[in-house]
C-alpha cells in the first residue's frame, strides 16, 4: 500500500517546477510519517534540479531541510509520538553496519554511501527518493530528528538541517571554542550560520567576504571584524592570525591568501563544493607553518541532533525569507544572484489546492 503525495517537481534540467503527484510508502514497523510544514531551499537543490551535478533522475523533487509534524509511527518506533515536531535532513538511509555508521557518522557510509533524501535509491519501493518539496514524507526512525524549537520558529529552523549541520560539524570536530580566532569565508546560507555558531561557541569571528556591503550584517550576526578578501592590504593584516577558518564558498577561488591567514598548526576546512576545482594551493603555504587544509560533509544523525539542541539552547535559527512553493523558480534565480538573506524556506501549506 502507498499514500498519494503532492509535490512540486522538475521534469528536466530546463523545465520549470510544476505540481507533481507520487506515492509514498505506507509505514513499515520502524518508519515515521511526517506532514511537512516547511522545507528550506539549499543551493544543492538547484545544482541537482538544473542538472549542474551529474546523476540527476527526473522527475526530481528536491528538498532536504524538512520540518513538520508526525502524522504516524510504525509498530516498532519508540521515542516519537503522533503530533511531535520532527525534522529530516540530507539522509534517509545508510548501510548501518560499517565503521562510519557504527560511529554515528552515517554521512561517510563506506558500503552503500548515505542515501540522499532525494535522488537516492529507494530500497522499499524501488526507483529513487523524492524530497521535501512535498506535503508528506516517510522516513526510518533513526534518520528522524527531534525539534525542540517553538512551532513559530519552524520556518527558520528548517535550514538548520543542512546549513546548520554543515557548519556545526567542522566547528565541533576541530574543537572551536573560547579564546580562538575563527574566520568564516563567505556570508551566504552556510556562512551566516557559521558566524552564528562559532560566536555562540565563544570564538572571536572574522568574516572574509568579497562584498563590502555585507559588513553590517556580518557584525549583526556575531562577527567582530569584516575583511574584504579582494583588498590585498586588508588581507595582509590578517597573516598568521587564525586558529581555524571555515570556507563556505561554493565557487572556485584562490585558497593561498586564506591559508596564509592561519597560525602555525591552524586548519582551514572547505564545506562548499564548486562546480570546477579550486586553483591548486601552494604546498609551501602548508609545510612552513604546519597548516592543514581539510574538508567536511554535513554531519551524522547524532551530531545533527546535538546541533539542533545547541541551537535551541542558544536561541539560534537561520535568517530566512518564507516563500510559497509557486515561487520556487524565482527563488532559484535569486539564489544564483545571491539575492537572499540568507535562506529561502518554503511554506508547504501553499501546496494546498
Amino acid at each position: 500500500m502507498t499514500r498519494p503525495t503532492r509535490s512540486y517537481a522538475v521534469q528536466s534540467p530546463s523545465d520549470p517546477f510544476a505540481p507533481f503527484s507520487f506515492d509514498r510508502r505506507d509505514l513499515q514497523p520502524d518508519d515515521i510519517g511526517i506532514d511537512i510544514l516547511f522545507c528550506g531551499v539549499c543551493h544543492s537543490d538547484l545544482h541537482t534540479a538544473r542538472g549542474e551535478w551529474p546523476g540527476t533522475q527526473y522527475p526530481c523533487v528536491p528538498g532536504h531541510e524538512i520540518v513538520g509534524r508526525i502524522s504516524g509511527v510504525g509498530s516498532a518506533v519508540t521515542g516519537f509520538e503522533v503530533g511531535d515536531l520532527a525534522g529530516v535532513g540530507c539522509m534517509v538511509d545508510s548501510c548501518g553496519d560499517c565503521a562510519s555508521c557504527d560511529a554515528s557518522e552515517e554521512q561517510y557510509c563506506e558500503k552503500t554511501g548515505f542515501v540522499g533524501t532525494y535522488n537516492g535509491p529507494d530500497s522499499v519501493l524501488g526507483g529513487y527518493t523524492f524530497g521535501g518539496y512535498s506535503d508528506h514524507i516517510v522516513v526510518k526512525q533513526r534518520f528522524v530528528l527531534k525539534i525542540g524549537h517553538a512551532e513559530a520558529d519552524l520556518a527558520a529552523v528548517a535550514p538548520l538541517l543542512c546549513a546548520g549541520i554543515t557548519t556545526y560539524s567542522p566547528l565541533r570536530h576541530w574543537k572551536v571554542g573560547p579564546g580562538q580566532k575563527v574566520g568564516v569565508v563567505g556570508l551566504g546560507g552556510l556562512g551566516h550560520m557559521g558566524v552564528k555558531l562559532a560566536a555562540a561557541m565563544g570564538a572571536e569571528v572574522t568574516v572574509f567576504t568579497t562584498s563590502p556591503g555585507k559588513r553590517e550584517d556580518a557584525l549583526r550576526l556575531g562577527a567582530k571584524e569584516v575583511i574584504v578578501s579582494r583588498d590585498a592590504d586588508q588581507m595582509a593584516t590578517q597573516a598568521s592570525r587564525f586558529d581555524f577558518i571555515l570556507d563556505t564558498v561554493a565557487a572556485p577561488h584562490d585558497l593561498d591568501a586564506l591559508l596564509a591567514c592561519l597560525k602555525r598548526d591552524g586548519t582551514m576546512v572547505l564545506v562548499g563544493v564548486p562546480d570546477s576545482p579550486h586553483p591548486s594551493p601552494n604546498v609551501g603555504n602548508l609545510i612552513f607553518r604546519r597548516r592543514a587544509l581539510a574538508g567536511s560533509l554535513i554531519g551524522g544523525i547524532a551530531e545533527t541532533q546535538e546541533m539542533l539542541d545547541f541551537c535551541k539552547a542558544h536561541g539560534l535559527t537561520s535568517d530566512v525569507e518564507v516563500i510559497p512553493i509557486q515561487k520556487i523558480d524565482e527563488a532559484y534565480d535569486r539564489i544564483v544572484k545571491s539575492d537572499v538573506k540568507y535562506r529561502f524556506s518554503i511554506d508547504m501549506a501553499s501546496l494546498t489546492p
